[in-house]
């Protein structure tokens, strides 16, 4: 990617708006998922014999799982140019009974491993990026220590969060509960692990958030040979000798890459289709395609990918959403919000205040920045239509606020984004790719 300490975005809508969409539709790519990626390399790691992993995302996050796990010693083959990586798995043994960690700021590499080498036999320490370290990792290290693992930090640093060691002994318990109401990376993170336990166990949860999130781990994981049953809606039962199988997996394209493309179907009047992105996906973000539908555009699922047209009379309407299932795209529909007809409110996102950011506070700073009167309380957002005022966008060193406003000004003037090298964390060439379209877009008007 080129970096740069800001990015101008070009306000492209003027040049375009009288084409009432009747053009051909913008067509674009986007790299593999980072959920499934980083999935995929852990339970490449947990299946015996040879993976071979297709359209693997490399980025900030990928990169830091994959260093991870060949620090752990296993053995693994990457080639960024044909996007694969070849990783040999033990079965569930790990090949270095001690071992130091980094997993930078990538929230499933912190979650997983944790979960991971808690559950096995060593000891393991435990670090990331500042970003990361002020993350929350109490819930998890809770549920890990009532099965038998002992965390100790260093002097000085808080409890509950990055760094920290761990010494597992395995599984001591045949059952545990785990708080989500901050991150359903907690959940996953225990089920991946879950089938290590010699007898049958059992994941309790409290809290209901990431819920989409929690069936792609299961899909995934039937997917490479581990059944989970759920006995009630709130519990998970793994049953005892099942093992995950070595195999070729294709990685998806990322869902929440494409919605920023699909986002500029309503927000500039032009159909955008995002190739191999279709509605059987994995990922939980496909649901935000279906808010823009409330919003009045037309979605078909067609070979090539799903095809967004926009609304009939060129205009979008605002909604009322519950985000709950697809909130890493929270920041998105904000950011095109201010160009609806109405106010839209989003709901269901009080989550995200723990995450790379916190993003409710973010996105109503950010608007109100730009003059957009918004309204925000713990768990939503509402935003009033307006006419984005120049800003210098902060991004809070999080790459959705990066990707996400970026939008804005597509139709604004004077829309500045600070620090978009940010993005790499999941999507190190969004801005070229996002040059690319405005190019195309620009070409044929």
């Amino acid at each position: 990617m080129v970096l740069r300490d800001t990015y101008q975005v070009q306000n492209i809508y003027d040049a375009i708006k009288d084409r009432d969409g009747r053009v051909a539709p913008v067509v674009v790519s986007v790299p593999g998922s980072k959920s499934i990626t980083n999935r995929a390399l852990l339970l490449s790691t947990l299946a015996k014999g040879s993976s071979l992993l297709k359209g693997v995302l490399f980025s900030d996050d990928s990169r830091h799982f994959l260093r991870c796990i060949q620090a752990l010693g296993f053995e693994t083959k990457a080639d960024e140019k044909c996007k694969t990586v070849a990783v040999e798995g033990l079965g569930g043994p790990i090949p270095y009974a001690s071992a130091r960690q980094y997993v930078g700021s990538a929230g499933t590499a912190a979650r997983f491993l944790t979960a991971y080498l808690g559950l096995s036999h060593g000891v393991f320490y435990m670090d990331a990026s500042e970003q990361m370290r002020k993350r929350p990792m109490a819930p998890l290290l809770d549920s890990l220590k009532r099965l038998g693992c002992q965390v100790f930090y260093m002097p000085g640093h808080e409890h509950g969060h990055f760094p920290f060691f761990l010494r597992g002994h395995g599984f001591k318990r045949d059952h545990i509960t785990v708080n989500i109401d901050h991150s359903s990376q907690f959940l996953s993170a225990l089920l991946i692990a879950s089938c290590l336990s010699p007898q049958d166990f059992t994941t309790e949860i409290e809290g209901t958030h990431g819920m989409a999130y929690i069936e792609m781990t299961l899909q995934m994981m039937e997917q490479f040979g581990v059944t989970v049953e759920r006995p009630t809606d709130n519990a998970f039962l793994t049953r005892a000798g099942q093992q995950y199988r070595a195999q070729e997996y294709q990685i998806e394209p990322d869902v929440s890459a494409a919605c920023y493309f699909y986002a500029m179907c309503p927000l500039l009047n032009i159909p955008v289709l995002v190739e191999n992105v279709h509605f059987d996906s994995l990922q939980g973000d496909v649901a935000f395609i279906r808010l823009l539908e409330q919003m009045g555009c037309k979605a078909s699922d067609v070979p090539q990918g799903i095809l967004l047209s926009p609304p009939e009379n060129g205009m979008f309407q605002g909604i009322t959403a519950d985000m709950s299932a697809c909130s890493d795209q929270a920041i998105t529909l904000a950011a095109i919000a201010p160009y609806g007809s109405g106010p839209t409110t989003i709901t269901g996102i009080g989550h995200i205040r723990f995450q790379e950011s916190d993003r409710l506070t973010a996105m109503t700073t950010e608007l109100t920045r730009m003059g957009i009167h918004c309204e925000s309380d713990e768990n939503s957002i509402t935003i009033h239509p307006g006419n984005p005022s120049p800003a210098l966008v902060e991004t809070y060193d999080d790459h959705r606020m990066a990707m996400g406003f970026a939008l804005t000004g597509l139709r604004a003037q004077g829309i500045v984004i600070k620090d978009p090298g940010c993005c790499r964390k999941t999507f190190e060439e969004y801005f070229e790719v996002l040059d690319e379209v405005i190019k195309n877009v620009i070409g044929e008007a």
